[in-house]
C-alpha cells in the first residue's frame, strides 16, 4: 500500500508549531502593544486561587476586594483572584511569566471587567 505524503507546506508548518521554532511573544517577554489581562483558568483549584490571591496581594493594593471594594461582591473566589492576579500582572511590566501563577493562570485580551469591577488594564 502506497502512502501519501503531505505537501510540503503543511510538513514545514508542521515542524515550526511543535519544534517551538515559532516564537508567539515578543523576544522582550512583554505583552503585544493590545490590551490584555491575566484571569485565573477556570480550572485552578480553590488552594490555587488562594495561594494566588495571598502571593499577589503581597505586592499590589488588594482593597478592592475586601468589603466596600468595587470587587468584593459576587463573593466568587475565581472572580476576585483574577482581579488581584491582573493588578499584579500589570504592576510587573505584563511580561507572560508574571501571569503564569504555577500555570493556574492565562492571558487574555478580552476585558474581565464586569459592573463596577475594572481591571488594570495599561
Amino acid at each position: 500500500m502506497a502512502t501519501i505524503t503531505p505537501p510540503l507546506f503543511l510538513t514545514l508548518l508542521f515542524f515550526f508549531i511543535f519544534s517551538g521554532s515559532i516564537i508567539l511573544e515578543p523576544a522582550n517577554g512583554q505583552a503585544p502593544t493590545q490590551q490584555t489581562w491575566c484571569v485565573a483558568k477556570p480550572s485552578a483549584s480553590d488552594v490555587e486561587l488562594y495561594n494566588n490571591m495571598y502571593y499577589a496581594c503581597s505586592f499590589v493594593n488588594c482593597d478592592v476586594i475586601h468589603p466596600q471594594g468595587a470587587c468584593y461582591e459576587p463573593q466568587v473566589l475565581i472572580n476576585q483572584a483574577s482581579v488581584v492576579m491582573n493588578s499584579y500582572y500589570q504592576k510587573q511590566g505584563r511580561n507572560y511569566w508574571n501571569c503564569d501563577f504555577n500555570k493556574s493562570a492565562l492571558i487574555t485580551i478580552v476585558d474581565p471587567s464586569y459592573g463596577n469591577c475594572k481591571f488594570d488594564s495599561q
